[in-house]
């Protein structure tokens, strides 16, 4: 009785071992892949054609093996890297880029890690790129500067199975120095503009003074003028205005215009022949006494 005891407690043992390994099995041999994975199989070391997923499905114990790839875009941060310009001005640029993983079965094949392979060829590209370009360059044509990182960052990468989308140029960190050097340079630029435009508003201005002037040669549109500036003038009850007026201006109302005497009433001449007359004989008078004494 002891033995057949021992024997069916040594039977339920071995039966537990063995559900506990079918169940083992079983659960080695179920793979459920998400919408934004894909599965590379291996079976026996093989790939097992194109990448599996989404879904649930069944490997064969022991014989297959997935290894699953994320699909989603990566946003990987480049670290700072120094790098000294065309025009020997050292800097310390970073970036971003995003990739993301178009071919599985490269990504896994082709490079152990494509993860940290990306990060190191993004490093490499951007102390050679930026190696080559002047300080303003780096200033001032990002956008090109951007598109000609992704452009090389994804020719190493298309191998591999990523397609990098984005390279983005974030911070450009130059010494104090140089910043204070450019500060100086921009400062000269503009007060070089502002002279510049001084004296074009000066040369536009004498061109116009001088239109005027060829206008204003009329009498009667300078006449029109003082009129205007009296005008003006008039509004400020506070102030005391003496305004040179040049006689040319009355001479249309004179007597006198163009080398001729406007008419006189008859009285008034036959009074000025009649003084004129006396004065004459009061001064021959005089002359006569002085000649005889």
């Amino acid at each position: 009785m002891g033995l057949l005891q021992v024997a069916g407690f040594g039977l339920v043992v071995v039966a537990f071992a063995v559900v506990l390994f079918v169940i083992f099995l079983v659960a080695s041999a179920v793979r459920i892949v998400n919408e934004y994975e894909r599965g590379v199989i291996f079976r026996l070391g093989r790939v097992q054609g194109t990448a599996k997923g989404p879904g649930l499905f069944f490997l064969v114990p022991i014989v297959d093996k997935m290894i699953k790839v994320d699909l989603r875009t990566v946003t990987m941060d480049v670290p700072p890297q120094d790098v000294i310009t065309r025009d020997n001005v050292p800097a310390r640029v970073n970036a971003v880029v995003y990739f993301r993983v178009m071919d599985p079965n490269k990504s896994v094949i082709e490079v152990e890690n494509f993860v940290l392979a990306t990060s190191q060829i993004s490093q490499t590209t951007l102390r050679s790129v930026l190696g080559q370009k002047d300080l303003d360059d780096l200033l001032t044509n990002r956008e090109a500067i951007n598109e000609e990182l992704q452009t090389i960052i994804d020719d190493h990468t298309e191998p591999w199975g990523i397609k990098v989308s984005v390279v983005e140029v974030k911070d450009v960190e130059i010494p104090q120095q140089m910043q204070r050097a450019m500060a100086r340079q921009a400062e000269s630029e503009r007060e070089r503009r502002a002279k510049i435009i001084a004296a074009e508003g000066e040369y536009q201005a004498s061109q116009r003074l001088r239109q005027a002037a060829d206008r204003l040669e009329s009498p009667t549109a300078l006449q029109l003028r003082l009129f205007q500036t009296l005008t003006e003038i008039s509004s400020e009850n506070s102030s005391t205005v003496i305004l040179p007026v040049p006689m040319d201006l009355f001479r249309p109302y004179l007597g006198t215009g163009n080398g001729h005497q406007s008419a006189k009433p008859p009285e008034v001449q036959r009074d000025e022949e009649e003084a004129e007359r006396l004065y004459e004989e009061a001064v021959g008078e005089v002359k006569g006494a002085d000649e005889a004494v």
